[in-house]
């Protein structure tokens, strides 16, 4: 399915120095990124914000991309419409990488007046007179109004809370969809926050036939940040997917949750990590891994991110099934990407685009070992991932494997302040070999 890279982390243009320059930063990055064999970017919020010094999560005129002199200034904190645009044409030259966009759809910040509510009488922020002239809101199209008191979910930080149910914000909300790919040249959504607003909303612009300068019609990629248990997000899925042909799919974070405690709980019980609970073991086909994003890593305030190890998780997210998302500072700032060596993200990216098709199968899991394989398709692709926790030697198991007869070739490896490199192991003619990782480490091998 390939890979999708966080092409940003918050505060990124000052963090990076770059002011503004946002757009142009991952434009240079590009031809090495698809080099490097990722096959999609999901970039931030690209709207005209309340704030130019602004990550994006508080949009004011959505259909200013950074070209009309408002809130502060013209450009965004990202950049220009033009420098958007620019790197969007650059991703679809070949070979083509998707870019999908983060939609903000839950609320809006930045208005120009206050209006009183007739419904219950409070003064809030609502009217806004964005300099596009697209989509003006009023305290009509917010909660609460005619249509609906609350959604649920109003958030605590003032902001106030878009009215979907008001057939006005709804067809707008489409519309603005429609726009980012038909006309800005999105391939795709990144739902933000969707707790704060009915599933029907994503299921609606899923749904929605695109067409692309006379191209024939297509259905976007979407994926849903839904910060909850497992249950929860199956739930939100089911009601999302109703009647659609065109599922959305969500991010993994209880499998996150399972990976933070890999890398940084000493002595974690690999038993846990293929147990159901997780979005990779009960669905999938619908599941968004990752091991960081912009809210869990620094600089963020209430960041949570993974501080040792970390190179266990991406084997882990990179050899199962899934869409993998890459965090861009752990490729970039933390050099974990180690371009040309094996024993870097770099290489399990590479892996992953070659070798992890088909169905999974743990083969052997113990408190300390683990060992799982994707049996390939159509005789194509085909790995198993030995991951040793253990921290005082190198450690295996002897398992049966989907290739009776086959030469087993270390393809990517990793161990902690240990250097070995894995040997190549024949199977025997039922399949059976001897697979083993480095201390606290990993190691991925494929049939030659």
């Amino acid at each position: 399915m390939g890979v999708i890279l966080q092409a940003f982390y918050w505060n990124c243009p000052d963090v990076a120095g770059v002011p503004g320059g946002w757009w142009r930063e991952v434009l240079a990055r590009l031809p090495a990124l698809k080099q490097a064999g990722f096959s999609a970017l999901w970039l931030p919020p690209a709207s005209k914000a309340a704030e130019i010094a602004s990550m994006g999560y508080d949009p004011y005129d959505y259909y200013d991309l950074g070209d009309l002199a408002q809130k502060g200034g013209q450009a965004t904190w990202f950049g220009t419409g033009a420098d958007l645009r620019a790197l969007l044409a650059a991703a679809r030259a070949d070979p083509p990488v998707q870019v999908y966009a983060d939609l903000v759809l839950d609320h809006a910040s930045g208005a120009d007046a206050q209006e009183q509510n007739p419904i219950d009488g409070q003064w809030r922020w609502t009217r806004f007179d964005p300099a596009s002239g697209r989509f003006p809101r009023s305290w009509a199209d917010f909660h609460p109004c005619v249509f609906e008191s609350w959604d649920g979910y109003p958030l605590a930080n003032g902001m106030p809370d878009l009215c979907h149910r008001n057939p006005r914000v709804y067809q707008e909300l489409l519309a603005w969809a429609r726009w980012l790919i038909e006309d800005v040249g999105f391939d795709g959504f990144r739902y933000d926050m969707v707790k704060g607003y009915g599933a029907w909303v994503v299921g609606a612009i899923q749904e929605y036939r695109y067409r692309l300068s006379g191209a024939a019609y297509f259905k976007p990629f979407g994926v849903g940040e839904y910060w909850d248990s497992e249950g929860s997000i199956t739930s939100w899925l089911a009601e999302a997917w109703e009647s659609s042909d065109n599922p959305v799919a969500a991010f993994d974070f209880p499998l996150r949750g399972r990976l933070k405690a890999l890398c940084d709980t000493w002595g974690y019980d690999l038993r846990e990590l293929p147990a159901p609970g997780a979005l990779y073991v009960d669905r999938p086909a619908q599941a968004v891994t990752f091991v960081e994003s912009h809210d869990l890593a620094e600089p963020h305030p209430g960041a949570d991110p993974i501080v040792n190890a970390k190179m266990l998780a991406y084997a882990v997210i990179l050899t199962h099934e899934g869409y993998p998302c890459v965090f861009w500072r752990d490729w970039f700032d933390l050099g974990l990407a180690e371009e040309g060596l094996r024993s870097g993200i770099a290489a399990l990216v590479r892996v992953h685009e070659d070798h992890a098709r088909g169905p999974s199968d743990v083969l052997y899991v113990d408190h300390d070992l683990y060992l799982a394989q994707r049996r390939g398709l159509d005789g194509q692709g085909g790995l198993v991932l030995v991951l040793n926790n253990r921290g005082d030697g190198w450690s295996g198991q002897r398992v049966r494997t989907a290739w009776p007869g086959a030469r087993l070739v270390p393809e990517a490896w990793r161990g902690e302040d240990d250097l070995g490199t894995p040997a190549d192991v024949q199977a025997d003619g039922d399949g059976w070999a001897d697979l083993w990782a480095p201390p606290r480490g990993y190691a991925v091998y494929r049939p030659a």
